[in-house]
């Protein structure tokens, strides 16, 4: 059984992928060749956004997004303590300060009442500007975008999806209408590493938006600042552009992703159905819809419980034992254990079971461990 299994996706849609992999080794263009504009275009359609730009990876895309909006030193970024190390890392290449926020203990993502108390902290130390949110779509589930929003405007602050984990997930209002993830805030970053929701078959990530301006300026970014000419560079830049075998891969796996999203989802409503006797499980707010690109769980025991799905042959993972404040990159913040008790205490606690679209013919294993 594997944790995500690349190879059963990969078996299921071979002859399109390798078909499409083909098409670019004849036509040859592998650099922003005729697939990226392809893949940019099916994704704004998907996504519901004017603007795609694809780059590198998904912390390229934070670091574009953190570019665009003119973060830099002396500026404060509010976002999780706990995540992936990509979301504060990319706040403080920017030079920026990252300013961390507790979790919600149900959904696992940023806490608005706790974000409010850290930018009305800094706004009262008076020693950062405070300039951006960035809130992540963890697990799967889209961040509580109204509250947030919300509070962006109250303070004057831009917001940023993080959505590397989030594509495929959406809100839906009280008429049904679906927005999805990377269409919230300012700006909305994803990744395609191989493991997330959408993955291609290296590194690949993308950058969302409606502001025309953003848009340009996010097209320049990411090769190397470039203006009409690509040889008049008219800013400092980056290089970081997604490359057209990932792209053309990508698209195969775009058009089977709504099917794939349908399985996730009859997935994790046989993992809460069977599990939540035993552990607290996951659970999708009224209105929400996840994409699950985890499927974690809290046991008061996690060590015992690990050791009995490991021994049953079924693979677990930790996201995540530390969190950010507690990483040795950020111990010139000064922030120390206790400060935030929600976040915290999940690290201690959670752990994530198998999810892929192509996990039923496994399930029954892993609900007899209990």
């Amino acid at each position: 059984m594997q944790f995500i299994d690349l190879a059963a996706q990969y078996k299921h849609l071979q002859n399109k992928i390798d078909k499409r992999i083909k098409t670019v080794l004849e036509h040859g263009k592998y650099i922003m060749g005729p697939e990226v504009k392809e893949l940019e275009e099916k994704l704004s359609e998907y996504v519901g956004v004017k603007h795609t730009i694809t780059c590198a990876n998904g912390t390229d895309a934070l670091t574009l997004a953190l570019m665009t909006l003119n973060i830099t030193k002396g500026d404060a970024v509010f976002c999780p303590t706990f995540t992936f190390f990509a979301t504060a890392e990319a706040v403080a290449f920017a030079g920026a300060t990252p300013v961390f926020v507790d979790s919600n203990e149900d959904t696992f993502n940023i806490c608005p009442s706790d974000l409010e108390k850290r930018i009305e902290q800094v706004i009262s130390e008076g020693k950062l500007m405070p300039k951006a949110i960035i809130a992540v779509d963890l697990f799967g589930l889209p961040a509580d975008y109204a509250a947030i929003q919300k509070i962006a405007d109250k303070y004057d602050l831009k917001v940023i999806e993080d959505a590397a984990q989030g594509f495929g997930g959406a809100i839906i209002d009280e008429n049904g209408k679906e927005q999805r993830a990377g269409s919230f805030g300012d700006i909305a970053t994803t990744s395609f590493f191989p493991a997330k929701p959408l993955g291609c078959y290296g590194d690949g990530g993308a950058v969302f938006t409606n502001n025309e301006e953003y848009a340009a300026l996010l097209k320049s970014y990411r090769v190397h600042g470039k203006g009409e000419d690509k040889y008049d560079n008219i800013r400092i830049g980056m290089n970081s552009r997604l490359d057209t075998i990932q792209a053309a891969i990508l698209l195969e796996k775009l058009y089977e992703f709504p099917i794939e999203l349908e399985s996730r989802n009859k997935i994790a409503n046989s993992y809460d159905k069977n599990l939540s006797s035993f552990y607290k499980t996951p659970k999708t707010p009224s209105g929400y819809l996840s994409s699950w690109a985890q499927y974690t769980i809290i046991s008061e025991n996690r060590d015992l419980d690990i050791k009995a799905f490991k021994e049953k042959g079924v693979p677990v993972m930790v996201y995540y034992a530390t969190c950010m404040h507690q990483q040795t990159a950020f111990k010139s913040l000064y922030c120390k254990n206790g400060d935030f008790p929600v976040a915290e205490k999940l690290a201690k606690s959670v752990f994530s079971l198998p999810m892929h679209p192509y996990l039923n013919s496994h399930l029954s294993l892993i609900f007899n461990i209990k």
